[in-house]
This record gives structure tokens, sequence and C-alpha cells, in this order.
């Protein structure tokens, strides 16, 4: 698979860190620090364009070390950048600590991990019963026991 990348940031391209990486550490792309305080939201740009392959999908996921030392993370859990989308790739992080978080340029703010897709045909049916049963049914929630 080939993932065309345009990067007009200073920062290197994005990389695997070791055979075994998912995910590739994406950068901050900053002309002065950025700050975000405690409770706070900020929209974060990495320079980084991409065009990917029908049926493949970066999400962006918050890096577990600024989550665990700093309690920064991603504001909506796993961002989605879609095939057709060509515009910037920015992060939603938010500061869930106690301390205000200062990101400089270059900091590794998120990780980027690619995965492969479906679209699925939608066949509606006209009752509840029409779906095909299963032992769980409409247990949710705590369902399982955990």
């Amino acid at each position: 698979m080939k993932v065309y990348l345009y990067n007009k940031s200073s920062n290197p391209i994005p990389e695997y860190a070791t055979i075994g990486s998912a995910g590739v550490d994406l950068h901050a792309d900053l002309s002065s620090e950025m700050v975000i305080e405690p409770g706070k939201r900020a929209l974060v740009p990495t320079g980084i364009h991409l065009e990917l392959p029908n049926g493949i999908e970066a999400q962006i996921r918050g890096r577990s070390g600024l989550s665990i030392k700093k309690g920064v993370g991603l504001a909506n859990g796993i961002g989605t950048i879609d095939s057709d989308y060509r515009g910037e790739i920015k992060v939603i992080l938010i500061n869930w600590g106690d301390e205000p978080f200062v990101i400089h340029h270059g900091d590794r703010i998120a990780q980027m991990v690619f995965a492969k897709y479906e679209q699925p045909e939608f066949v509606e049916v006209k009752s509840l019963e029409a779906l095909s049963e299963t032992e769980r049914g409409e247990g949710g929630f705590g369902h399982s026991g955990v």
C-alpha cells in the first residue's frame, strides 16, 4: 500500500520507530509555543496532508505517555482521516491534567494508524423481529458482567 504525503512543516515525515510499530508519531507544526490550560482543548496543526487509497482510513490516536504523564489526550477519542480528505491533519488535544500543557514545534502530539474499512449496503427491515436472534439479544452496558 502506498500513501502519498505532503509535508509543509520542517518536521520529518512520519516513520515507524520499530518493525512492530502499528503507528507513526505526528509532530506539532507551530510557529510559537501553544499552551493548553487544564480543562481546555486546542486544535494542533501537523503540516501533513495525505492521499489515502479507497478503503483505508488514518486513525489519529492519543499517545499513552502524554496521557499518563501529563493528562493530555484526544478530545474525540480517535480521529478519523477519510480517504477523500486532502486538508491538513490537525489534532484535537484536551488537557485533563492539573497543570498547563505547553506544546513546542516538533513535539510528538499523537500517533497515526492506518486501517481498512468497509462501506456496507444497508438493508432496512420493517420490524425488530426481522433481525436474527442471538444468545445475547439486547443485553448491553455491563451485560457480560464486566
